[in-house]
């Protein structure tokens, strides 16, 4: 299930008041103790067992309560960093706005500083690296759209600059922008292999390589995998088609920022479940589009079978906007797929 934006709480008279003057100024969803709820808002019994249900349904929640309160609903279905919502609590006259969890990676620190402009009250964030003034390699990594593949490694390199280290970054193609004001912080190196194996560092790349132990792997999400299929093929079939081409070119899975087909496919569950195991969203391409799309090795029996010379070759390369073919279309049995990138 795709989380939806968020959602505020609040369970005093005062609290709605607020609570629905910034569901309308967020566009969230309101939930409010069945006395308190109007027409058009989520009415609840008891707020424990509500959070325990919609916890991770959104991609953030406002409590409109004591923090302590917040911290009890939420810490029983605390998953682990990367995977939480964010969570903001606040005061029911929005004097203090408190970013509890998931700061950089799930926006709480942003939302809280949003929500003290409205309210006209202070955002407390108390991230390390934001208090010192730092550009948090997790924060960079989001703004940036890159995928972090071993996330216990930003507590390292974020302490590393907290520390004054220098952290080596491997970025071959420009990435990764760090502010200006901080570059003095960090040391670009050429090569994977001139990243030191006991300073702290950063790769940022698309390509698998031999990296350091503890080095922050952050995945650019460029190639697109298009793919071909027969009727009710399984989703592990594919699975395992997609892997196979990734691991040709040496593409780190975390960078597949999509799949992609014929719209005469979009029926097909295995296309589906393929999608959700492997973390990418699933595009469907009308034939007229695909013809228009010259690939490297057209097919008689696609032109035959779907109506254009190339399904996963030109779907690739629809999905990833201007980009350029990565591997020419393979086959199994059953699947064909060709990557491109952007």
């Amino acid at each position: 299930m795709t989380p939806q934006r968020l959602a505020v709480h609040a369970v005093t008279p005062q609290g709605a008041r607020l609570g629905r003057g910034l569901a309308e100024d967020l566009g969230a969803d309101l939930y409010l103790p069945s006395r308190l709820a109007c027409q058009g808002e989520h009415p609840f019994e008891s707020l424990p067992e509500l959070i325990a249900v919609v916890f991770h349904r959104y991609e953030g929640h406002v409590f409109v309560t004591a923090c302590a309160v917040a911290v009890r609903l939420v810490a029983p279905l605390l998953r682990g960093k990367g995977k939480d919502p964010a969570v903001v609590a606040l005061d029911q006259a929005g004097r203090h706005v408190v970013s509890l969890l998931s700061g950089h990676l799930g926006g709480a620190n942003a939302l809280a500083r949003r929500i003290a402009a409205f309210t006209g009250g202070t955002a407390v964030i108390t991230t390390a690296t934001d208090t010192e003034g730092l550009p948090a390699l997790d924060l960079l990594a989001k703004e940036h759209g890159l995928a972090i593949e071993n996330i216990e490694a930003i507590k390292t390199v974020n302490g590393a600059l907290l520390s004054g280290s220098v952290i080596q970054i491997f970025d071959p193609e420009n990435r990764l922008t760090i502010p200006a004001a901080h570059s003095h912080r960090f040391e670009w190196v050429a090569a994977p292999h001139l990243l030191e194996p006991d300073r702290p560092s950063v790769a940022v790349t698309w390509r698998q390589a031999a990296l350091p132990e503890g080095c922050l792997k952050l995945r650019p999400r460029v190639v697109a995998a298009g793919v071909g299929c027969r009727k009710n093929v399984s989703g592990e079939e594919i699975i395992r088609a997609v892997r196979q081409a990734l691991a040709i070119k040496r593409v780190a899975p975390r960078s597949l920022a999509a799949l992609a087909t014929i719209e005469a496919k979009r029926g097909e569950p295995g296309l589906a479940l393929a999608a959700r195991e492997l973390d990418a969203p699933l595009f469907f391409f009308p034939a007229e589009r695909l013809a228009g799309v010259a690939v490297p090795t057209p097919s008689s029996m696609a032109l035959k079978h779907m109506g254009v010379e190339s399904v996963c070759e030109a779907a690739a390369m629809l999905a990833t906007g201007a980009g350029r073919p990565l591997l020419d279309k393979i086959k199994t049995k059953t699947v064909t797929v060709a990557l491109a990138v952007s």
